[in-house]
């Protein structure tokens, strides 16, 4: 015979729970007899467990203040929003980053979420930064894309959520710095697209080589664009005229020949 497989404690607890039943006191029993480890007890509220649980656990301690707990509660699917809402600002930053991304959490706690996390970006550490930047949703990201650490921009060029679109936008950011363009020009994902090729010589704060290594690479009509765009090397401008006038068979211009 093939050997017994022990039952999991999480089955076991949960099951306890659904023959206690809804009622205050049982729930309240359930707690004192059970919600001794914090672990198993977590590992049962994100189960679909009776909404006066989870009011229980958030208003009693020592359960109400154990983060890991309190993010179990947010993240049930039967969770009342109103007390979601309530609890979500109790949470660290990893616990936030796991409820903007759940999909079975209400779209305002979501966004609650994302909200704190947006804050707490300053006074996080550069390793927190750079795991967030991996994880992060499309609200918090742009926050991380401007971060002036190196390893924070390019964890976040690797964040499966960030759209091209995003790239593009943080590359036309007047505060943007050379950290960003260095970073996406330097990218397999991002750095042979057009779009963001294009973003990259129309930053001002772009190095010089990167900037004239993406001439070649546009169109035309997007060359003409570079060198009437304001605020850009002269140099950057004159070589895109230059190729496209040779793009054209046309002839040089004074601002081409540098007059």
């Amino acid at each position: 015979m093939p050997p017994r497989v022990p039952p999991d404690p999480a089955d076991e607890a949960y099951a306890a729970l659904m023959r206690a039943g809804e009622q205050p006191g049982a729930l309240r029993a359930y707690l004192e007899e059970r919600g001794h480890d914090a672990m198993l007890l977590a590992a049962v509220l994100r189960r679909p467990v009776p909404p006066r649980l989870l009011e229980l656990v958030s208003s009693l301690e020592p359960w109400s203040t154990d983060h890991r707990l309190l993010a179990a509660v947010v993240l049930n699917p039967r969770v009342p929003r109103a007390l979601a809402l309530r609890l979500v600002s109790s949470l660290l930053w990893r616990e936030l980053a796991e409820v903007a991304q759940s999909l079975r959490v209400d779209p305002s706690v979501r966004v609650r979420a994302e909200g704190l996390l947006q804050e707490m970006l300053p006074d996080l550490r550069l390793g927190e930064r750079i795991t967030l930047a991996r994880l992060a949703t499309p609200a918090v990201l742009p926050g991380l894309l401007a971060d002036g650490e190196p390893m924070v921009v390019d964890a976040s060029l690797t964040n499966p959520r960030l759209s091209e679109e995003q790239v593009t936008v943080a590359l036309r950011r007047d505060a943007t710095s050379a950290v960003l363009p260095e970073a996406v020009a330097a990218s397999r994902r991002w750095g042979e697209r057009y779009a963001v090729r294009l973003a990259l010589v129309l930053q001002p704060r772009t190095p010089l080589g990167i900037a004239l290594g993406q001439l070649r690479a546009l169109l035309p009509r997007d060359l003409d664009r570079v060198g009437e765009a304001e605020g850009l090397r002269p140099v950057v401008q004159i070589a895109a005229l230059r190729l496209a006038r040779d793009a054209r068979g046309g002839s040089l211009t004074p601002r081409e020949s540098g007059d």
